[in-house]
């Protein structure tokens, strides 16, 4: 188990590093004389038409909707493996990296409200700084090399994966328009469908796919953001077959991880980072929506994060991961206010329909926040943990 846990660490890293790259390309585009080519290749009209049936979106949307629900389908696959079969399947494993997620979610959202009190329309960003990009955070935990111990790694991974799951949830209860029941019956056709192919021991992965397809254009339709088909496509997903000894559940999360890690999420990060800063005055910088996350993200996850873990092991919950000072749980702390890929994406499906050009606020905090938060965790880690000339001298 340990050594496909360095596996995903290390694809986790090298997919952060080409995710830092491509909101760099795209911040530079936006900020260049192809910033009008910048805007009509995300805002290109593409439509898929059968009959009287379409579904037609600007590119933005068709990644933001499409191609992320791809990235969820990896996420939910990742869920299902680390409760029923990895490092999370031991529930002494799960108490103090839970409190910290848990922690880390409450208070940078009661930060953003408070900063956003009595704006109906901005209230409704109130979940962007309460997540956590594990991509971003992993690559700012490896420019510090070998001196991470394992355990601190797994730490960080495992309060991200109890982060994905408040996510999901999130986009789930509070970021629907008005539900269409004729929809939502295809999908509920959908489910039992999946359930029964999972009890049959279909191992294949077409038919959950071909289905999966059918529920993300019902979600679509529906009101229900489409992407969470791939959470629920991903928990049908058989995780092994005894006859053969096979895992269909490791197989796909495998092929995809590749595909999500090195092309969607950059193309994703791509497509919504770049935001022009001509002209950007001090107003933009100090407004509410830019403050509230900005706080959130780098003081709201510390103060959670850190506040939560510190009460969960004074209760005698939990203590703390063997070769983890409390110092380097500081660290950890503020690289989960690395929140940029999923807070994005709440900020999108938060603004992009209220008619308030918001979106510029809420992309210019996150990258500030996710700024801050990335270099004092960075800083705090050098700092705290052995070098590795000491650890040298020490054997």
């Amino acid at each position: 188990m340990l050594g496909a846990l360095r596996d995903f660490l290390k694809l986790e890293t090298a997919g952060g590093t080409i995710l830092v790259a491509a909101a760099i390309v795209a911040m530079l585009i936006a900020n260049s004389p192809l910033a009008g080519l910048y805007g009509a290749l995300i805002d290109l009209p593409v439509e898929i038409r059968i009959g009287d049936f379409e579904i037609a979106k600007p590119l933005l949307l068709w990644i933001n909707d499409g191609l992320m629900a791809i990235f969820f389908l990896l996420v939910g696959l990742e869920l299902k493996r680390e409760f029923v079969a990895g490092h999370l399947a031991d529930k002494r494993q799960i108490v103090l990296p839970g409190f910290g997620a848990v922690g880390g979610m409450l208070a940078p959202a009661l930060i953003y409200v408070w900063f956003n009190q009595g704006d109906a329309v901005a209230l409704q960003g109130w979940a962007i700084p309460a997540a956590t990009d594990i991509a971003f955070a992993l690559a700012v935990l490896a420019l510090l090399g070998d001196r991470v111990p394992l355990s601190l790694r797994i730490f960080l991974v495992s309060i991200a994966i109890f982060d994905d799951v408040g996510a999901i949830v999130i986009i789930a209860l509070f970021y629907t328009s008005d539900l269409s029941l004729a929809a939502l019956a295809v999908v509920a056709i959908c489910l039992p469908v999946l359930a029964l192919l999972n009890r049959r021991g279909v191992t294949e992965h077409a038919p959950y796919l071909l289905v999966g397809a059918i529920m993300w254009v019902a979600l679509l339709k529906s009101g229900v953001h489409a992407t969470l088909a791939g959470v629920l496509l991903a928990f049908f997903i058989p995780i092994g077959d005894p006859e053969h000894g096979e895992s269909p559940l490791h197989d796909l999360e495998h092929d995809l991880h590749t595909v999500v890690a090195f092309g969607i999420l950059p193309c994703f990060a791509f497509a919504n980072a770049g935001i022009p800063l001509g002209g950007l005055s001090l107003e933009q910088v100090m407004h509410p929506v830019t403050i509230g996350i900005v706080a959130g993200l780098f003081f709201g996850k510390q103060i959670g994060v850190l506040g939560a873990c510190w009460i969960a092991i004074v209760l005698g919950l939990a203590k703390l991961p063997d070769g983890i000072r409390w110092s380097h749980l500081y660290g950890v702390a503020l690289l989960c206010g690395v929140g940029f890929t999923m807070s994005l994406f709440i900020g999108s499906l938060a603004f992009e329909s209220t008619g308030v050009n918001l979106l510029f606020d809420e992309r210019l905090g996150i990258i500030m926040g996710s700024l801050l938060a990335g270099a004092a965790g960075y800083g705090v880690l050098h700092f705290s943990l052995p070098s590795m000339r000491a650890e040298s001298e020490s054997l």
